[in-house]
């Protein structure tokens, strides 16, 4: 995964090359079966009376005085008694409706664009014309944050957080954030690093609390549940993404949690994963984090997952899959790989939006000729753009 240590010098997820994982099936992004692909396509809005008389009638003779019957008082008691009931049943349902998030979060919202990108920066930087071009392309258009204690340490992670909510306030953009900290965050791989469990919970305490009451997009420690089986105590990861998708509940931030994508897991195996780490009380799920998978497996991938939680909702990641999975299945500094979909909100039961969550332009980590994650590697940025624009022009 990118961004887990300062701006410059970040490592990332290992994805081995013959890691089952991430071996494809064929050339082109796996559908998670052959029967969903019709329906994801499907998916891509009287006068004067006497009185005590009936009017128009003559008033008859007045009844005998009967002895009151006890049916009624008991009929009575038995409609008041259900009425009471449909009363608490209608009750409850406002309640569970209230803790429902109130449609799509991203909706008619315009993404903030971090003017201290590593992308804007590059695009300032020395290089070669088409790299500081390849730069400010990237640059124009709004990536996720990504906050890791190496880069936002804790005790500083309020004050940071909250400054970057200030500045998207005054344009009145929405904030998109990832949180990648957990502890043991890559079980050894090329991001390992992390926070001890308490003081991890402290530091998602302080970025909890520089969100504040403000609208804003948070993707929850990517990788770690898809990865959890491979940790040395999958339980305990997942109760603590559990723990740290909690300290959220107070704040405006809507948090989708780790989904991994199409290639990796069973949509069942990765909704049981979601469901035990409390993803009923989160937005829902996102798939396709620095990988490269096409939006339409993913879609369909997601549809599957939350038809298996229930209706759970979903973002893709589209920032490098404009041309696809590399055949070999290469997920560390693939070749070949182009800008995806710009981030946009979608019109869609299911997935919410398509967003660039991995800054593209920013390397994997020291694999394929790669510098350390995170860091900007102008090569490789000008590849994305180029490979894009030559995909646009159908060559």
């Amino acid at each position: 995964m990118p961004n887990d240590a300062p701006r410059g010098d970040e490592p990332v997820v290992r994805h081995d090359r013959d890691d089952a994982r991430y071996v494809l099936r064929g050339s082109t992004s796996p559908s998670p079966d052959a029967s969903s692909a019709d329906e994801s396509a499907a998916r891509i809005p009287a006068g004067g009376s006497a009185p005590g008389a009936a009017p128009g009638l003559a008033p008859g003779p007045r009844p005998a005085a009967r002895r009151p019957s006890r049916a009624l008082p008991i009929a009575l008691i038995a409609a008041a008694a259900l009425l009471l009931l449909a009363l608490a049943a209608f009750a409850t349902s406002l309640i569970i409706v209230s803790q429902q998030p109130e449609g799509n979060p991203l909706r008619d919202r315009a993404l903030f664009v971090d003017p201290d990108s590593n992308a804007a920066r590059a695009a300032e930087a020395s290089g070669t014309e088409e790299q500081r071009a390849a730069a400010a392309r990237i640059a124009e258009s709004p990536s996720a944050i990504w906050l890791t204690p190496e880069r936002v340490q804790p005790g500083t992670a309020s004050g940071v957080v909250a400054d970057t909510v200030a500045q998207a306030k005054t344009t009145g953009a929405l904030p998109v954030f990832v949180v990648y900290g957990i502890t043991d965050r890559d079980c050894g791989g090329f991001s390992s690093g992390g926070l001890p469990g308490d003081e991890y919970l402290d530091w998602v305490d302080e970025i909890a609390a520089g969100l504040g009451d403000r609208t804003s997009i948070v993707v929850l420690e990517p990788d770690s549940l898809a990865l959890a089986s491979e940790c040395p105590d999958p339980d305990a990861r997942t109760e603590l993404v559990r723990s740290a998708l909690e300290r959220f509940s107070g704040t405006g931030a809507e948090v989708y949690l780790d989904g991994g994508h199409s290639a990796w897991l069973p949509a069942a195996d990765m909704a049981e994963l979601l469901r035990a780490a409390g993803v009923d009380q989160a937005r829902g799920f996102a798939t396709n984090v620095s990988n490269s998978q096409a939006t339409d497996a993913e879609a369909t991938y997601a549809m599957r997952i939350s038809d298996a939680l229930g209706g759970a909702h979903a973002i893709i990641d589209t920032s490098r899959n404009g041309a696809g999975p590399p055949t070999d299945g290469e997920w560390c500094n693939a070749a070949g790989l182009a800008l995806g979909d710009e981030p946009h909100a979608l019109d869609d039961p299911v997935v919410d939006a398509v967003l660039w969550v991995k800054p593209p332009g920013e390397s994997d980590g020291t694999c394929n000729g790669g510098p350390a994650a995170g860091t900007w590697w102008p090569e490789q940025a000008e590849e994305l753009v180029a490979n894009a624009d030559r995909l646009a022009g159908g060559s």
